[in-house]
């Protein structure tokens, strides 16, 4: 997805390595899209030896240097592609980590499962809470529909992953 994001933005205008990780931290793109800071440039290296961006240019920033980068016609077709090719990609996920270690559950004491389901409780906790604000941080503003709907799946996905959660928990029982 790395990919599919930097070319987006830079099918906006030229952009530096740094331009990018900042719009991409800005808009919580390691969350939902799963683009890791450092990715970022390994992405840029590998679209600029595929020719889908070039080098548009070197900044002088104080003592620093920046590589400015711009879109290619290849990039623009590339980048086409990989977003209908994300469009038809299967959208169901599952956290196959937690089920296969739920497959696994018995062999761990009760109080051991019920304190990690606590853990896993803790961590969808959290990623509400930050889902709940970016939405609060977003309102007042125009949302476009399709950001709006997607926000509102994540938010549903994370609360019945909750509800899952409270399920096993309670499927454990109480611990001794």
């Amino acid at each position: 997805m790395t990919k599919l994001l930097v070319l987006g933005l830079l099918d906006g205008g030229p952009m530096s390595g740094y331009d990018l990780q900042q719009k991409l931290g800005g808009a919580d793109a390691e969350r939902w899209g799963g683009v890791l800071p450092g990715s970022i440039y390994h992405a840029l290296k590998k679209l600029e030896g595929e020719g889908c961006i070039a080098l548009a240019g070197v900044e002088q920033t104080g003592y620093r240097q920046k590589a400015v980068y711009r879109i290619t016609e290849a990039g623009r077709n590339h980048l086409h592609t990989l977003i209908a090719d994300a469009l038809r990609a299967s959208s169901a996920l599952y956290p196959t980590t937690l089920y296969s270690a739920l497959s696994l559950a018995d062999k761990l004491p009760p109080a051991e499962v019920r304190l990690a389901l606590e853990e896993q409780r803790r961590r969808l906790e959290a990623e509400y809470a930050a889902l709940e604000r970016g939405r609060a941080g977003n309102e007042g503003q125009e949302v476009p529909p399709l950001a709006r709907i997607t926000i509102d799946n994540m938010v549903d996905i994370v609360q019945r992953q909750r509800r899952c959660v409270e399920e096993l928990l309670a499927a454990v029982g109480e611990a001794p």
